[in-house]
């Protein structure tokens, strides 16, 4: 991501594209893990968070911004990974 300055522009952002789609999709495959104790009304509640996160990040303009937005989404993954649930951090 070296094109745009500060903002995105297409390139940019199609570079990010197959990198994008694959953390959403390991995401959602990590949440039907037995490892986590979630009913199945909280998978999906959990899984609607995410479709929503992903599509307001696909709003995203910023470059420093769409970096930090797929770091949360690979720390995100590796403790779903582990069994663990991301908390928000307040």
């Amino acid at each position: 991501m070296a094109k745009g300055l500060i903002w995105a522009t297409a390139e940019d952002m199609a570079r990010n594209r197959g990198r994008v789609l694959s953390l959403y999709r390991q995401i959602l495959r990590s949440l039907n893990s037995p490892d986590l104790p979630l009913n199945l009304a909280a998978r999906l509640a959990k899984k609607a968070e995410v479709r929503a996160i992903f599509m307001l990040g696909a709003e995203e303009q910023s470059l420093h911004n769409i970096e930090d937005l797929i770091d949360t989404a690979q720390y995100a993954l590796s403790l779903l990974r582990k069994g663990e649930i991301p908390k928000h951090i307040q």
